[in-house]
Protein backbone atom coordinates (compact mmCIF):
# COMPACT_ATOMS: atom_id res chain seq x y z
CA UNK A 1 0.00 0.00 0.00
CA UNK A 2 1.33 3.14 -1.16
CA UNK A 3 2.01 5.71 1.98
CA UNK A 4 3.71 8.96 0.19
CA UNK A 5 4.53 10.13 -3.03
CA UNK A 6 7.26 12.36 -4.15
CA UNK A 7 7.93 12.97 -7.77
CA UNK A 8 9.44 9.49 -9.24
CA UNK A 9 9.70 8.87 -5.36
CA UNK A 10 6.89 6.61 -3.97
CA UNK A 11 6.95 5.11 -0.03
CA UNK A 12 4.78 2.17 0.50
CA UNK A 13 4.53 -1.04 2.32
CA UNK A 14 5.11 -4.44 0.37
CA UNK A 15 4.71 -7.82 1.98
CA UNK A 16 7.76 -9.99 1.40
CA UNK A 17 9.69 -6.87 -0.27
CA UNK A 18 13.05 -7.15 -1.01
CA UNK A 19 15.77 -4.63 -2.06
CA UNK A 20 16.06 -4.50 -5.99
CA UNK A 21 13.10 -6.09 -6.70
CA UNK A 22 10.81 -4.59 -9.73
CA UNK A 23 7.36 -3.85 -8.34
CA UNK A 24 3.82 -2.28 -9.81
CA UNK A 25 2.12 0.36 -8.67
CA UNK A 26 -1.49 1.61 -8.87
CA UNK A 27 -4.54 0.91 -10.67
CA UNK A 28 -2.26 0.78 -14.43
CA UNK A 29 0.29 -1.35 -12.84
CA UNK A 30 3.35 1.07 -13.47
CA UNK A 31 6.67 0.11 -13.26
CA UNK A 32 8.88 0.62 -10.17
CA UNK A 33 12.04 -0.41 -8.44
CA UNK A 34 13.08 -0.90 -4.80
CA UNK A 35 16.12 1.05 -4.29
CA UNK A 36 15.79 1.23 -0.19
CA UNK A 37 13.99 -0.59 2.79
CA UNK A 38 13.75 1.13 6.48
CA UNK A 39 11.58 -0.72 8.69
CA UNK A 40 8.28 -1.48 7.03
CA UNK A 41 8.51 1.26 4.59
CA UNK A 42 9.85 0.75 0.79
CA UNK A 43 11.17 3.27 -0.85
CA UNK A 44 10.49 2.67 -4.70
CA UNK A 45 12.04 4.90 -7.82
CA UNK A 46 9.18 4.75 -10.22
CA UNK A 47 10.16 4.68 -14.24
CA UNK A 48 6.64 6.55 -15.58
CA UNK A 49 5.16 9.28 -14.73
CA UNK A 50 3.69 9.07 -10.89
CA UNK A 51 0.45 11.68 -11.59
CA UNK A 52 -2.54 10.23 -10.34
CA UNK A 53 -1.03 7.59 -7.38
CA UNK A 54 -2.06 8.28 -4.14
CA UNK A 55 -1.76 7.22 -0.55
CA UNK A 56 -3.67 4.02 -0.51
CA UNK A 57 -3.44 2.27 -3.73
CA UNK A 58 -2.19 -0.95 -4.43
CA UNK A 59 1.63 -2.15 -4.85
CA UNK A 60 2.69 -5.39 -5.40
CA UNK A 61 5.98 -7.44 -6.07
CA UNK A 62 6.59 -9.12 -9.47
CA UNK A 63 9.70 -11.15 -6.67
CA UNK A 64 12.26 -10.16 -9.67
CA UNK A 65 15.06 -7.45 -9.87
CA UNK A 66 15.29 -5.19 -12.89
CA UNK A 67 15.94 -7.24 -16.05
CA UNK A 68 16.42 -7.51 -19.30
CA UNK A 69 15.46 -9.73 -22.17
CA UNK A 70 18.10 -11.19 -24.25
CA UNK A 71 17.90 -13.69 -27.52
CA UNK A 72 17.10 -12.96 -31.43
CA UNK A 73 15.48 -9.80 -32.05
CA UNK A 74 17.35 -7.48 -30.39
CA UNK A 75 19.11 -5.90 -33.21
CA UNK A 76 17.78 -3.20 -35.33
CA UNK A 77 15.01 -2.41 -32.06
CA UNK A 78 14.81 0.49 -30.44
CA UNK A 79 13.94 0.64 -26.77
CA UNK A 80 13.25 2.72 -23.98
CA UNK A 81 15.09 3.23 -20.51
CA UNK A 82 13.94 -0.16 -19.38
CA UNK A 83 13.76 -2.07 -22.66
CA UNK A 84 10.32 -1.35 -23.52
CA UNK A 85 10.06 -1.69 -27.65
CA UNK A 86 9.42 1.83 -28.95
CA UNK A 87 7.76 0.67 -32.28
CA UNK A 88 5.32 -1.44 -30.58
CA UNK A 89 4.27 0.47 -27.85
CA UNK A 90 3.66 3.58 -31.09
CA UNK A 91 1.76 0.65 -32.67
CA UNK A 92 -0.55 0.19 -29.91
CA UNK A 93 -0.64 3.80 -28.13
CA UNK A 94 0.03 6.31 -30.84
CA UNK A 95 2.91 8.90 -30.41
CA UNK A 96 3.01 8.65 -26.53
CA UNK A 97 3.71 5.97 -24.38
CA UNK A 98 0.68 5.59 -22.48
CA UNK A 99 1.32 4.51 -18.89
CA UNK A 100 1.63 1.19 -17.48
CA UNK A 101 1.79 -0.45 -20.64
CA UNK A 102 3.09 -3.78 -21.59
CA UNK A 103 5.02 -4.98 -24.55
CA UNK A 104 7.53 -7.59 -24.53
CA UNK A 105 11.16 -6.75 -25.49
CA UNK A 106 11.57 -9.43 -27.91
CA UNK A 107 8.86 -10.37 -31.21
CA UNK A 108 6.67 -13.28 -29.21
CA UNK A 109 5.47 -14.04 -33.31
CA UNK A 110 8.56 -14.58 -34.74
CA UNK A 111 10.40 -17.75 -35.93
CA UNK A 112 13.68 -17.82 -35.78
CA UNK A 113 15.52 -20.65 -37.66
CA UNK A 114 17.99 -22.11 -35.01
CA UNK A 115 20.94 -24.35 -35.91
CA UNK A 116 22.48 -26.52 -33.15
CA UNK A 117 26.30 -27.02 -33.54
CA UNK A 118 25.95 -30.19 -30.48
CA UNK A 119 24.20 -32.69 -30.59
CA UNK A 120 22.17 -35.07 -28.58
CA UNK A 121 24.46 -36.83 -25.03
CA UNK A 122 26.77 -33.81 -25.28
CA UNK A 123 27.69 -32.51 -21.50
CA UNK A 124 27.31 -28.53 -21.51
CA UNK A 125 27.50 -25.65 -19.09
CA UNK A 126 26.79 -22.08 -18.53
CA UNK A 127 27.76 -19.88 -21.89
CA UNK A 128 28.17 -23.02 -23.86
CA UNK A 129 26.81 -22.44 -27.34
CA UNK A 130 24.06 -24.83 -28.43
CA UNK A 131 23.72 -23.39 -31.82
CA UNK A 132 23.13 -20.15 -33.42
CA UNK A 133 20.30 -18.01 -35.77
CA UNK A 134 21.17 -15.98 -38.40
CA UNK A 135 19.24 -12.77 -36.90
CA UNK A 136 20.56 -10.63 -39.68
CA UNK A 137 23.03 -10.71 -42.57
CA UNK A 138 25.52 -9.15 -40.66
CA UNK A 139 25.39 -11.34 -37.46
CA UNK A 140 24.68 -14.70 -36.45
CA UNK A 141 23.26 -14.93 -32.74
CA UNK A 142 24.71 -17.56 -31.10
CA UNK A 143 22.52 -19.19 -28.26
CA UNK A 144 23.72 -20.10 -24.96
CA UNK A 145 22.96 -21.82 -21.79
CA UNK A 146 21.40 -19.86 -19.66
CA UNK A 147 23.27 -18.90 -16.44
CA UNK A 148 23.12 -21.72 -13.82
CA UNK A 149 21.96 -24.79 -16.30
CA UNK A 150 24.46 -27.27 -16.44
CA UNK A 151 24.41 -31.31 -17.51
CA UNK A 152 23.51 -33.72 -20.22
CA UNK A 153 21.64 -32.20 -23.49
CA UNK A 154 18.65 -34.73 -23.44
CA UNK A 155 17.06 -33.24 -26.86
CA UNK A 156 17.96 -30.78 -28.99
CA UNK A 157 16.20 -29.17 -32.07
CA UNK A 158 16.45 -28.21 -35.93
CA UNK A 159 14.30 -25.45 -37.56
CA UNK A 160 12.20 -22.69 -36.97
CA UNK A 161 10.60 -21.70 -33.54
CA UNK A 162 10.17 -18.16 -31.77
CA UNK A 163 11.74 -17.22 -28.75
CA UNK A 164 9.41 -19.10 -25.87
CA UNK A 165 9.36 -22.48 -27.85
CA UNK A 166 12.30 -25.20 -26.38
CA UNK A 167 14.81 -25.58 -28.46
CA UNK A 168 16.98 -28.02 -25.99
CA UNK A 169 16.17 -29.66 -22.40
CA UNK A 170 19.69 -29.91 -20.57
CA UNK A 171 20.15 -31.68 -17.58
CA UNK A 172 16.01 -31.56 -16.72
CA UNK A 173 15.29 -27.67 -17.90
CA UNK A 174 13.60 -26.56 -20.71
CA UNK A 175 15.91 -24.33 -22.71
CA UNK A 176 14.66 -21.33 -24.99
CA UNK A 177 16.00 -18.87 -27.53
CA UNK A 178 15.69 -15.74 -25.30
CA UNK A 179 16.93 -15.14 -21.29
CA UNK A 180 16.81 -13.15 -18.89
CA UNK A 181 19.43 -11.24 -17.03
CA UNK A 182 19.26 -8.60 -13.86
CA UNK A 183 20.76 -5.26 -15.55
CA UNK A 184 22.64 -4.43 -12.74
CA UNK A 185 25.01 -7.77 -11.93
CA UNK A 186 28.04 -7.97 -14.54
CA UNK A 187 27.74 -10.99 -16.97
CA UNK A 188 31.32 -12.71 -15.91
CA UNK A 189 34.33 -13.53 -18.45
CA UNK A 190 36.47 -16.94 -17.97
CA UNK A 191 39.56 -14.76 -17.67
CA UNK A 192 40.49 -11.30 -18.61
CA UNK A 193 43.18 -9.85 -20.61
CA UNK A 194 44.70 -6.37 -20.65
CA UNK A 195 43.62 -4.51 -23.50
CA UNK A 196 46.19 -4.76 -26.80
CA UNK A 197 43.95 -4.27 -30.02
CA UNK A 198 43.17 -0.48 -31.77
CA UNK A 199 39.44 0.01 -31.64
CA UNK A 200 39.41 2.02 -34.91
CA UNK A 201 37.14 5.05 -35.53
CA UNK A 202 38.29 6.97 -38.68
CA UNK A 203 38.72 9.88 -36.77
CA UNK A 204 42.88 10.73 -37.01
CA UNK A 205 42.76 12.55 -34.10
CA UNK A 206 41.36 9.99 -31.86
CA UNK A 207 43.27 6.38 -34.00
CA UNK A 208 46.70 8.97 -34.52
CA UNK A 209 46.48 10.91 -31.35
CA UNK A 210 44.38 9.32 -28.26
CA UNK A 211 43.81 6.07 -29.50
CA UNK A 212 41.16 3.81 -27.91
CA UNK A 213 41.53 -0.11 -27.58
CA UNK A 214 39.19 -2.76 -27.81
CA UNK A 215 37.67 -3.50 -24.20
CA UNK A 216 38.84 -0.24 -22.74
CA UNK A 217 36.58 3.13 -21.30
CA UNK A 218 37.03 6.36 -22.76
CA UNK A 219 35.74 9.52 -21.57
CA UNK A 220 34.47 12.74 -23.63
CA UNK A 221 33.57 15.81 -21.75
CA UNK A 222 32.22 19.07 -23.35
CA UNK A 223 30.44 21.81 -22.78
CA UNK A 224 26.93 22.47 -24.85
CA UNK A 225 27.41 22.87 -28.30
CA UNK A 226 31.39 21.61 -28.52
CA UNK A 227 30.21 18.50 -30.55
CA UNK A 228 30.05 15.44 -27.99
CA UNK A 229 26.92 14.13 -29.64
CA UNK A 230 28.29 14.42 -33.15
CA UNK A 231 31.12 12.57 -32.28
CA UNK A 232 29.41 9.74 -30.36
CA UNK A 233 27.58 9.36 -33.53
CA UNK A 234 30.99 9.18 -35.89
CA UNK A 235 31.97 6.83 -33.63
CA UNK A 236 28.98 4.49 -33.85
CA UNK A 237 28.66 4.88 -37.40
CA UNK A 238 32.67 4.23 -38.08
CA UNK A 239 34.01 2.24 -35.25
CA UNK A 240 35.17 -1.29 -36.37
CA UNK A 241 33.04 -3.25 -33.94
CA UNK A 242 30.83 -5.56 -34.30
CA UNK A 243 27.89 -4.56 -32.59
CA UNK A 244 27.05 -0.86 -31.18
CA UNK A 245 25.12 -0.26 -28.69
CA UNK A 246 23.95 3.66 -28.15
CA UNK A 247 22.12 4.98 -25.47
CA UNK A 248 20.55 8.17 -25.53
CA UNK A 249 20.45 9.11 -21.62
CA UNK A 250 18.65 12.09 -20.82
CA UNK A 251 19.46 13.67 -24.35
CA UNK A 252 17.27 16.30 -25.84
CA UNK A 253 14.43 15.27 -27.93
CA UNK A 254 15.30 16.39 -31.11
CA UNK A 255 19.53 14.87 -30.87
CA UNK A 256 17.49 11.54 -30.41
CA UNK A 257 15.34 12.08 -33.40
CA UNK A 258 18.24 12.50 -35.50
CA UNK A 259 19.24 9.20 -34.35
CA UNK A 260 16.12 7.38 -34.97
CA UNK A 261 16.32 9.23 -38.37
CA UNK A 262 19.68 8.74 -39.40
CA UNK A 263 20.93 5.26 -38.37
CA UNK A 264 18.17 3.21 -40.49
CA UNK A 265 19.48 5.02 -43.07
CA UNK A 266 23.16 4.25 -42.92
CA UNK A 267 25.27 1.85 -44.26
CA UNK A 268 27.79 0.09 -42.70
CA UNK A 269 31.17 0.70 -43.94
CA UNK A 270 32.49 -2.76 -44.03
CA UNK A 271 29.77 -4.87 -45.91
CA UNK A 272 27.17 -2.17 -47.62
CA UNK A 273 24.05 -3.27 -45.38
CA UNK A 274 21.80 -0.72 -43.21
CA UNK A 275 24.02 -0.06 -40.01
CA UNK A 276 20.90 -0.89 -38.12
CA UNK A 277 21.62 -4.80 -38.34
CA UNK A 278 24.55 -4.66 -35.93
CA UNK A 279 23.03 -2.05 -33.90
CA UNK A 280 20.55 -1.32 -30.79
CA UNK A 281 19.05 1.87 -30.00
CA UNK A 282 18.33 2.79 -26.42
CA UNK A 283 16.23 5.97 -26.17
CA UNK A 284 15.66 8.06 -22.80
CA UNK A 285 15.14 11.93 -23.51
CA UNK A 286 15.14 14.45 -21.44
CA UNK A 287 11.50 14.73 -21.45
CA UNK A 288 10.93 10.64 -20.09
CA UNK A 289 10.85 10.21 -16.15
CA UNK A 290 13.81 11.18 -14.32
CA UNK A 291 14.28 7.23 -12.85
CA UNK A 292 14.53 5.50 -16.30
CA UNK A 293 17.65 7.35 -17.19
CA UNK A 294 19.33 5.40 -14.14
CA UNK A 295 18.05 2.47 -15.74
CA UNK A 296 18.72 2.74 -19.50
CA UNK A 297 22.72 2.86 -18.75
CA UNK A 298 22.75 -0.78 -17.32
CA UNK A 299 20.24 -2.15 -19.77
CA UNK A 300 22.68 -1.16 -22.65
CA UNK A 301 25.65 -2.38 -20.66
CA UNK A 302 23.74 -5.69 -20.04
CA UNK A 303 22.39 -6.39 -23.83
CA UNK A 304 26.28 -5.37 -24.67
CA UNK A 305 28.04 -7.63 -22.11
CA UNK A 306 25.42 -10.53 -23.78
CA UNK A 307 26.75 -9.87 -27.51
CA UNK A 308 30.30 -9.67 -25.95
CA UNK A 309 29.96 -13.41 -24.25
CA UNK A 310 29.51 -14.51 -28.03
CA UNK A 311 32.97 -13.70 -29.14
CA UNK A 312 32.34 -9.80 -30.65
CA UNK A 313 33.47 -6.74 -30.40
CA UNK A 314 30.88 -4.48 -28.91
CA UNK A 315 31.11 -0.64 -28.27
CA UNK A 316 28.51 1.06 -26.01
CA UNK A 317 28.23 4.95 -26.19
CA UNK A 318 26.54 6.46 -23.42
CA UNK A 319 25.18 10.01 -24.25
CA UNK A 320 25.79 11.39 -21.95
CA UNK A 321 26.76 10.26 -18.45
CA UNK A 322 25.93 13.55 -16.43
CA UNK A 323 22.52 13.41 -17.18
CA UNK A 324 22.46 9.89 -15.22
CA UNK A 325 24.41 11.53 -12.37
CA UNK A 326 21.32 14.27 -12.46
CA UNK A 327 18.44 11.34 -12.18
CA UNK A 328 21.17 9.91 -9.18
CA UNK A 329 21.48 13.35 -7.37
CA UNK A 330 17.44 13.92 -7.83
CA UNK A 331 16.54 10.76 -5.83
CA UNK A 332 19.52 10.81 -3.73
CA UNK A 333 17.64 14.44 -2.63
CA UNK A 334 14.16 13.12 -2.28
CA UNK A 335 15.61 9.71 -0.13
CA UNK A 336 16.95 12.68 2.00
CA UNK A 337 20.24 11.18 2.01
CA UNK A 338 23.34 13.22 2.74
CA UNK A 339 24.89 15.13 -0.08
CA UNK A 340 28.33 15.24 -1.34
CA UNK A 341 30.04 17.75 -3.55
CA UNK A 342 27.72 19.63 -5.29
CA UNK A 343 24.66 18.10 -4.17
CA UNK A 344 25.49 14.62 -5.65
CA UNK A 345 25.54 11.78 -3.69
CA UNK A 346 28.57 10.45 -2.12
CA UNK A 347 28.77 7.32 -4.03
CA UNK A 348 28.47 8.53 -7.12
CA UNK A 349 32.24 7.70 -7.67
CA UNK A 350 31.46 4.31 -7.12
CA UNK A 351 28.51 3.98 -9.13
CA UNK A 352 30.25 5.51 -12.07
CA UNK A 353 33.40 3.02 -11.53
CA UNK A 354 30.83 0.17 -11.49
CA UNK A 355 29.60 1.07 -14.64
CA UNK A 356 32.83 1.48 -16.49
CA UNK A 357 34.57 -1.62 -15.26
CA UNK A 358 31.83 -3.30 -16.91
CA UNK A 359 34.49 -2.51 -19.75
CA UNK A 360 37.17 -5.21 -20.67
CA UNK A 361 38.20 -7.97 -22.91
CA UNK A 362 38.66 -11.83 -22.11
CA UNK A 363 37.90 -15.27 -22.58
CA UNK A 364 34.29 -15.89 -22.70
CA UNK A 365 32.52 -18.44 -20.28
CA UNK A 366 31.63 -21.72 -22.18
CA UNK A 367 33.14 -23.92 -25.36
CA UNK A 368 33.81 -22.98 -28.17
CA UNK A 369 36.20 -21.23 -27.01
CA UNK A 370 36.30 -17.22 -27.74
CA UNK A 371 37.27 -13.75 -27.12
CA UNK A 372 34.90 -11.10 -26.92
CA UNK A 373 35.54 -6.96 -25.66
CA UNK A 374 33.16 -4.07 -24.74
CA UNK A 375 34.57 -0.72 -25.10
CA UNK A 376 32.47 2.37 -23.43
CA UNK A 377 33.13 5.78 -24.63
CA UNK A 378 30.75 8.28 -21.95
CA UNK A 379 30.24 11.53 -23.15
CA UNK A 380 30.04 14.30 -20.04
CA UNK A 381 28.25 17.69 -19.84
CA UNK A 382 29.75 19.31 -17.14
CA UNK A 383 27.69 22.66 -16.68
CA UNK A 384 29.44 25.74 -18.43
CA UNK A 385 32.58 23.14 -19.63
CA UNK A 386 33.87 23.05 -15.85
CA UNK A 387 36.37 19.75 -16.39
CA UNK A 388 36.71 20.32 -12.56
CA UNK A 389 33.40 19.07 -11.45
CA UNK A 390 32.63 15.88 -9.92
CA UNK A 391 31.36 13.79 -12.45
CA UNK A 392 33.92 14.25 -14.67
CA UNK A 393 36.66 14.24 -12.34
CA UNK A 394 35.02 10.75 -10.41
CA UNK A 395 34.65 9.48 -14.50
CA UNK A 396 38.81 10.11 -14.86
CA UNK A 397 39.79 8.05 -12.39
CA UNK A 398 38.08 5.07 -13.71
CA UNK A 399 38.98 5.78 -17.50
CA UNK A 400 42.49 5.73 -19.04
CA UNK A 401 41.19 7.79 -22.00
CA UNK A 402 40.36 11.39 -22.29
CA UNK A 403 39.32 13.34 -25.25
CA UNK A 404 38.69 16.74 -23.54
CA UNK A 405 36.13 19.30 -26.08
CA UNK A 406 37.20 22.46 -26.70
CA UNK A 407 34.43 25.36 -27.22
CA UNK A 408 36.56 27.61 -28.80
CA UNK A 409 37.65 24.97 -31.66
CA UNK A 410 33.76 24.28 -31.70
CA UNK A 411 33.01 27.89 -32.94
CA UNK A 412 35.89 28.04 -34.97
CA UNK A 413 34.36 24.83 -36.76
CA UNK A 414 37.08 22.66 -36.29
CA UNK A 415 35.57 19.45 -35.78
CA UNK A 416 36.27 17.10 -34.32
CA UNK A 417 36.68 19.68 -31.34
CA UNK A 418 38.78 17.47 -28.98
CA UNK A 419 41.77 19.48 -27.40
CA UNK A 420 44.89 18.14 -28.39
CA UNK A 421 46.92 19.56 -25.70
CA UNK A 422 44.41 18.44 -23.01
CA UNK A 423 43.72 15.01 -24.13
CA UNK A 424 45.29 11.69 -23.56
CA UNK A 425 45.30 8.13 -24.24
CA UNK A 426 47.26 5.93 -21.22
CA UNK A 427 46.43 2.73 -23.85
CA UNK A 428 49.17 3.87 -26.55
CA UNK A 429 52.05 1.86 -25.02
CA UNK A 430 49.91 -0.80 -24.77
CA UNK A 431 48.80 -0.62 -28.53
CA UNK A 432 52.03 0.20 -30.27
CA UNK A 433 53.14 -2.80 -30.88
CA UNK A 434 50.19 -3.29 -32.97
CA UNK A 435 49.69 -0.07 -34.71
CA UNK A 436 53.65 -0.40 -35.71
CA UNK A 437 53.02 -4.14 -37.53
CA UNK A 438 49.75 -3.25 -38.77
CA UNK A 439 50.29 0.75 -39.61
CA UNK A 440 54.06 1.75 -40.24
CA UNK A 441 57.44 1.11 -37.94
CA UNK A 442 57.53 4.97 -37.69
CA UNK A 443 53.83 5.86 -36.84
CA UNK A 444 54.09 6.48 -33.46
CA UNK A 445 57.36 8.06 -33.69
CA UNK A 446 55.64 10.22 -36.46
CA UNK A 447 52.32 10.55 -33.91
CA UNK A 448 55.45 11.95 -30.99
CA UNK A 449 57.28 14.62 -33.58
CA UNK A 450 53.46 16.10 -34.50
CA UNK A 451 52.47 16.44 -30.86
CA UNK A 452 55.40 17.96 -30.20
CA UNK A 453 54.70 20.37 -33.04
CA UNK A 454 51.78 21.44 -31.54
CA UNK A 455 52.55 21.78 -28.00
CA UNK A 456 55.34 24.19 -29.21
CA UNK A 457 52.98 26.01 -31.56
CA UNK A 458 51.08 26.64 -28.33
CA UNK A 459 53.82 28.30 -26.41
CA UNK A 460 54.97 30.27 -29.58
CA UNK A 461 50.93 31.61 -29.83
CA UNK A 462 51.65 33.79 -26.54
CA UNK A 463 54.52 35.68 -28.03
CA UNK A 464 52.84 36.10 -31.32
CA UNK A 465 50.16 37.66 -29.42
CA UNK A 466 51.74 39.98 -27.25
CA UNK A 467 54.97 41.17 -30.33
CA UNK A 468 53.66 39.94 -33.19
CA UNK A 469 54.58 37.35 -35.86
CA UNK A 470 57.70 39.34 -37.45
CA UNK A 471 59.28 38.73 -33.73
CA UNK A 472 59.81 35.38 -34.41
CA UNK A 473 62.58 33.85 -35.94
CA UNK A 474 62.50 32.15 -39.58
CA UNK A 475 62.76 28.88 -37.66
CA UNK A 476 59.80 29.46 -35.44
CA UNK A 477 57.70 31.12 -38.55
CA UNK A 478 58.50 27.57 -40.50
CA UNK A 479 57.32 25.62 -37.12
CA UNK A 480 53.77 27.66 -36.71
CA UNK A 481 54.02 26.88 -40.43
CA UNK A 482 53.98 22.85 -39.67
CA UNK A 483 51.21 22.78 -37.24
CA UNK A 484 49.07 24.77 -39.08
CA UNK A 485 49.45 22.05 -42.19
CA UNK A 486 48.55 19.37 -38.95
CA UNK A 487 45.61 21.33 -37.29
CA UNK A 488 43.82 22.47 -40.83
CA UNK A 489 44.89 19.51 -43.49
CA UNK A 490 45.21 16.45 -40.69
CA UNK A 491 43.25 16.70 -37.65
CA UNK A 492 40.77 18.43 -39.01
CA UNK A 493 38.03 16.50 -40.76
CA UNK A 494 34.02 16.81 -42.16
CA UNK A 495 31.84 14.84 -41.14
CA UNK A 496 29.75 15.43 -44.24
CA UNK A 497 32.35 14.58 -47.37
CA UNK A 498 32.11 11.41 -48.28
CA UNK A 499 35.83 10.42 -48.67
CA UNK A 500 36.93 12.95 -45.27
CA UNK A 501 34.27 11.02 -43.17
CA UNK A 502 36.15 7.91 -42.58
CA UNK A 503 40.35 7.75 -42.91
CA UNK A 504 41.64 4.49 -42.31
CA UNK A 505 45.16 3.75 -40.36
CA UNK A 506 46.82 3.50 -43.41
CA UNK A 507 45.78 7.31 -45.22
CA UNK A 508 46.28 8.72 -41.70
CA UNK A 509 49.82 7.64 -41.33
CA UNK A 510 50.66 8.50 -44.94
CA UNK A 511 49.39 11.79 -44.17
CA UNK A 512 50.89 12.48 -41.54
CA UNK A 513 54.23 11.21 -42.60
CA UNK A 514 53.56 13.56 -46.26
CA UNK A 515 52.96 16.96 -43.57
CA UNK A 516 55.80 16.01 -41.87
CA UNK A 517 58.31 15.40 -44.83
CA UNK A 518 57.22 18.48 -46.41
CA UNK A 519 58.34 20.20 -43.27
CA UNK A 520 61.63 18.07 -43.09
CA UNK A 521 62.65 19.61 -46.60
CA UNK A 522 60.86 22.63 -46.07
CA UNK A 523 63.86 23.29 -43.10
CA UNK A 524 66.57 21.72 -45.20
CA UNK A 525 65.50 24.62 -47.94
CA UNK A 526 65.58 27.50 -45.00
CA UNK A 527 68.87 25.73 -44.17
CA UNK A 528 69.84 26.80 -47.70
CA UNK A 529 68.72 30.18 -47.45
CA UNK A 530 65.14 30.03 -48.58
CA UNK A 531 62.99 32.41 -47.14
CA UNK A 532 59.41 31.03 -45.36
CA UNK A 533 58.04 33.07 -47.78
CA UNK A 534 58.74 31.44 -50.66
CA UNK A 535 58.19 28.18 -49.25
CA UNK A 536 54.80 29.27 -48.54
CA UNK A 537 54.34 29.82 -52.48
CA UNK A 538 54.88 26.11 -53.26
CA UNK A 539 51.83 24.82 -55.22
CA UNK A 540 51.86 21.37 -53.39
CA UNK A 541 51.19 22.73 -50.04
CA UNK A 542 47.41 23.12 -51.61
CA UNK A 543 47.71 19.46 -52.79
CA UNK A 544 48.39 18.50 -48.99
CA UNK A 545 45.14 20.57 -48.26
CA UNK A 546 43.19 18.32 -50.25
CA UNK A 547 44.82 15.32 -50.22
CA UNK A 548 42.61 14.19 -46.95
CA UNK A 549 39.59 15.01 -49.28
CA UNK A 550 41.19 12.57 -52.11
CA UNK A 551 41.24 8.90 -52.74
CA UNK A 552 44.43 6.52 -52.52
CA UNK A 553 44.60 6.75 -56.42
CA UNK A 554 44.52 10.40 -56.58
CA UNK A 555 47.28 11.15 -53.83
CA UNK A 556 49.67 8.34 -55.15
CA UNK A 557 52.05 11.26 -56.90
CA UNK A 558 51.93 13.79 -54.22
CA UNK A 559 55.49 12.86 -51.85
CA UNK A 560 57.19 12.77 -54.90
CA UNK A 561 56.00 15.57 -56.55
CA UNK A 562 56.82 17.28 -52.70
CA UNK A 563 60.41 16.22 -53.55
CA UNK A 564 60.26 17.03 -56.96
CA UNK A 565 59.34 20.84 -56.32
CA UNK A 566 61.89 21.33 -53.55
CA UNK A 567 64.54 19.81 -55.86
CA UNK A 568 63.70 22.63 -58.26
CA UNK A 569 63.29 25.32 -55.49
CA UNK A 570 66.96 24.32 -53.55
CA UNK A 571 68.69 22.34 -56.44
CA UNK A 572 69.13 19.08 -54.24
CA UNK A 573 67.67 15.71 -53.43
CA UNK A 574 65.71 15.16 -50.54
CA UNK A 575 67.39 12.45 -48.12
CA UNK A 576 66.08 11.48 -44.41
Amino acid sequence: MIKKVAGPLVMAEIAGARKGDLVKLGEKHLIGEIIELRGPLASIQVYEETAGLKVGDPVSTTGEPLSVELGPGLLGAIFDGIQRPLDQIRQQSGDFITRGIEVAPLPRDKKWAFVPIINQGSTVSAGDILGTVQETQLVSHKIMVPEGIAGTVEQIKNGDFTVDETIAVVGGRAITMKQKWPVRKRRPLAARFPVNQPLTTGQRIIDSFFPIGKGSAACLPGPFGAGKTVIQHQLAKWSDADIIIFVGCGERGNEMTDVLLEFPELKDPRSGRPLMERTVLIANTSNMPIAAREASVYTGAAIAEYFRDMGYNVALMADSTSRWAEALREMSGRLEEMPGEEGYPAYLGSRLADFYERAGCGTCQGQPARQGSLTIIGSVSPPGGDLSEPVVQNTLRVTKIFWGLDESLAHKRHFPSINWLLSYSLYVDNLSPHLAKIVAPDFLVNRERALKILAEESELEEIVRLVGLESLSPKEQLLLMAAKMIREDFLYQSAFDPVDQYSDLPKQAWLLKTILSFYDLARQAQEAGKTTAEIQELKTIQAIAKARLSTEAENKNLQSDIKDEFHNLIGVQYHA
